[in-house]
């Protein structure tokens, strides 16, 4: 796993895209704080970027860095969550301006995923997640299902997890700073 690590680390320190499995599904990642990189993204699954994507951070005291305020029910809602969730947070602050929703809202998840874990805290910082299909096209749900189309369009491929089935993608829930929880995703 460390050279996989090392070796994805060089390239979304370089601006490049990594393939890589997460603790839901297969997904494209890049640095979270490169405009250029997200770019390439957007490019790649053919997706508008006014369709926000997700965030992969390491711990709290991460998260903390790229959200000005996170409620205590945010907190809770991690704590006690059993599946994959992402939380949708108002007031994004530090990262790719084109990553961040119009309404200045992000979606981050914590993973309970080693190599995610050890990624995101050797970049120290935010991993983009999307899933590694083309926007509209079904969510791959192994290795083996992902079109040519996005394998050849990044520019590393982690050697791990390849035989791995993942059936669903997070939870999704937008908590803003009023209070108001709405699940966008069960």
């Amino acid at each position: 796993m460390n050279t996989e690590i090392k070796n994805a680390l060089e390239v979304l320190k370089n601006g490049g895209l990594i393939l890589y499995p997460t603790d839901t599904v297969w997904g494209i990642g890049c640095d979270a704080t490169n405009p250029e990189a997200v770019k390439k993204v957007y490019k790649l699954k053919q997706r508008e970027d006014s369709k926000a994507l997700i965030c992969l951070v390491a711990d709290d005291r991460m998260l903390k860095k790229y959200v000005k305020k996170i409620s205590e029910a945010a907190h809770s809602i991690i704590d006690i969550s059993e599946k994959p969730i992402t939380i949708i947070y108002d007031e994004a602050q530090q990262l790719a301006p084109n990553l961040i929703a119009d309404d200045g809202t992000i979606a981050i998840r914590i993973p309970d995923d080693e190599f995610c874990y050890q990624l995101s805290r050797k970049l120290n910082g935010a991993i983009v997640s999307t899933s590694a299909n083309v926007s509209g096209q079904p969510t791959p749900k192994s290795f083996k299902e992902i079109v040519p189309a996005i394998l050849k369009g990044v520019d590393y491929v982690v050697n791990l997890h390849h035989e791995k089935i993942c059936d669903k993608p997070s939870s999704i829930i937008k908590l803003s700073n009023s209070g108001i929880v709405k699940v966008i995703r069960e």
